[in-house]
Order: C-alpha cells, then sequence, then structure tokens
C-alpha cells in the first residue's frame, strides 16, 4: 500500500528566497486550465504559473489568464517543443512541470519541492496512483509499464513511471537538457537524460484523476507509443553505442554462420564450394559484422567524451540557492 506524500516535513527549507515557476504545456485545455492554474497558485503561493498555449483552437489562454497565469503563445507544435521553449524562456531555481489537464493534484507539488530541497535533488517524478477507476486506460497503463522496463533495463533501474508529466526540477537539470524531442516523446528524453549523467533523483507516490467532463486526451495510444519507441532505440544508439552496434553485429554474424553451415558441409564432402553467391554473401555478413562492432568502439569514445561535456556544463550551473550566495 503506497503512501501519499502531499505533506511538508517539518524540516521544510524556506522557499522565500527561491524563484519558482509552475510550467504547463497546454493544448485545447480550456475546460480544466481554470482550475490547474488556480490550484496550483494556492498550492505554491510564491511561484509564478506559465501557460505555454501550443495552437489551441478553444479558449485555454483567455481562461489561463483571467486565472492568474502568465500565458505565452508557442506555434511550434508538439509537447517536445513547448518544453524546450518553456526551459528556455523561463528562468528560476525550481521548475514544476505539469500536463494541463486537470488529472495531477496540485497538493503533491509542495511535497515535490521540498524533496528537491531536502535531498538536493535535480529531478522528482511524480509516481501516478489512481484515484479513479477510468483516470488510468488500459493501453496507456500497459505501455507505461513497457516503456519504462526498456528504458531502465537499458539506462538504470531508478524510475517506475517514466511517462508522468508531472516533475520538479532544479535550475541545473533544466539548463543542462538538450530538448531534442518534438512531442509525447519527451518524458522519455527526460528520464534518459537524467539517468544518463547520473543526477540525483526521486520519485513521489501521487494521485493520478480522471480528466474532467468535456476534456480529451490528446495522447493516441499507438502513433504516440511507435514514437516513443523510435526515441528509445535513438537514444541507445546515441548513448550506448557499443551495445547497440555489438547487438546488430552479432545479428549480422549469426546470420553468416546460418548460412555457412550448409556450404561448410557440402565443401567438407566434396572440396568444392558450389554456391558462390551464398557464399559471396556469409563472407558480405561477416565482413558488415566487423565493420559493425568497430563503429560502436569508435562512437563509443565519441559517447564518452558527449558525456564528460554535458557532465561538466551541468556542474558549471549553481546548486539550489547558490544564486542567492553569490
Amino acid at each position: 500500500m503506497l503512501k501519499l506524500s502531499t505533506e511538508l516535513p517539518s524540516e521544510q527549507r524556506s522557499l522565500q528566497a527561491l524563484r519558482l515557476a509552475v510550467l504547463v504545456p497546454c493544448y485545447n485545455e480550456g475546460v480544466a486550465i481554470g482550475s490547474v492554474v488556480r490550484d496550483f497558485r494556492a498550492a505554491l503561493p510564491g511561484a509564478t504559473v506559465y501557460v505555454y498555449d501550443n495552437n489551441s483552437t478553444d479558449d485555454t489562454s483567455v481562461v489561463a489568464a483571467a486565472a492568474g497565469a502568465v500565458v505565452v503563445n508557442e506555434p511550434l507544435q508538439g509537447k517536445g517543443n513547448v518544453v524546450r521553449r518553456m526551459f528556455a524562456d523561463i528562468e528560476a531555481d525550481i521548475y514544476v512541470l505539469v500536463d494541463g489537464d486537470g488529472t495531477y493534484e496540485a497538493a503533491s507539488a509542495p511535497a515535490l519541492v521540498n524533496k528537491l530541497l531536502t535531498d538536493q535533488l535535480d529531478m522528482v517524478n511524480a509516481l501516478r496512483v489512481e484515484s479513479a477507476k477510468g483516470a488510468y486506460r488500459p493501453g496507456h497503463r500497459f505501455g507505461n509499464r513497457l516503456l519504462t522496463s526498456m528504458v531502465t533495463t537499458i539506462f538504470g533501474r531508478r524510475m517506475r513511471d517514466m511517462l508522468s508529466g508531472y516533475r520538479a526540477f532544479s535550475r541545473r537539470f533544466v539548463k543542462s537538457f538538450p530538448a531534442l524531442s518534438a512531442g509525447f516523446e519527451i518524458e522519455t528524453e527526460l528520464t534518459v537524460h537524467a539517468l544518463e549523467l547520473r543526477m540525483p533523483i526521486a520519485e513521489i507516490p501521487t494521485h493520478y484523476a480522471e480528466r474532467p467532463a468535456g476534456s480529451t486526451s490528446k495522447l493516441l495510444t499507438y502513433r504516440d507509443g511507435a514514437r516513443i519507441l523510435r526515441t528509445i532505440a535513438v537514444l541507445v544508439k546515441e548513448e550506448r553505442p557499443l551495445q547497440f552496434f555489438s547487438l546488430g553485429g552479432l545479428v549480422l554474424a549469426l546470420a553468416a554462420f546460418v548460412l555457412a553451415i550448409p556450404l561448410y558441409r557440402v565443401y567438407t564432402e566434396t572440396g568444392l564450394v558450389p554456391r558462390l553467391p551464398t557464399a559471396v554473401l556469409v563472407t558480405g555478413l561477416m565482413l558488415l559484422a566487423f565493420l559493425s562492432a568497430t563503429c560502436g568502439l569508435v562512437l563509443d569514445t565519441v559517447t564518452r567524451g558527449r558525456r564528460e561535456l554535458k557532465r561538466l556544463h551541468y556542474l558549471q550551473i549553481p546548486i539550489i540557492g547558490k544564486q542567492q550566495d553569490t
């Protein structure tokens, strides 16, 4: 039984000297965005709530502004594009990223922020726990478990809900994050960035509710699931090239070995190689296998250098609170 954390520990640090920003990417969330903005302003009184409207055709911008949010329009379609713009535009010490659909509990925001501060973390992820039976569609639940398992198996088992849209970040994380994704695969990229640089992170269980009546999900299970799978493959290629290309080389070598078995049998019996095209194919496949493994070795060295540079850039950004001391 998970215990949901919504209350702050007694040792909570004062947030008065820190700049807090609540980032809400939105597309046609006029039904829910007003209550989302009001709830987060109440949960984090010192924070500025930013709503970035991604070409909505409803009254999202008007409702958000009336509720007290700073509204910005982002014309480049896709959640990843919106998050990239937010991270580039907004200056703060602590960032809370949340979807504008009203499914995430604003009352958990102080706990996320407090955990980030108390443990000097770079990311605190909201682990979704259903508070209503229909909050989590079965396809989304299965896809999240599958994709999370894939990523954590490759990059490190430190997270249980990779696709959560509710997180708190340090300035170090936000300003060192490249944000290359365009759509819903942005959550995968956020997770891999933290795991690859071995940042201090944590998860806190939070309530996950149904969308309000009249609101519809923008996530398409199969299309966006395929895009996330593609993103995982690209990130494995970029961040784990030795394993990626070695696996490809192993597949090619096994194919060459299977095709070579009948050739070898005929050769041992007759001393002849009658199937010359197959012999050429076997030779080519084996050469490609060695070439793939070699590419993996070379790119692994390049990736290590890139990782070191990313780490150095990350370390150049002051930790939370140090901006006020200097």
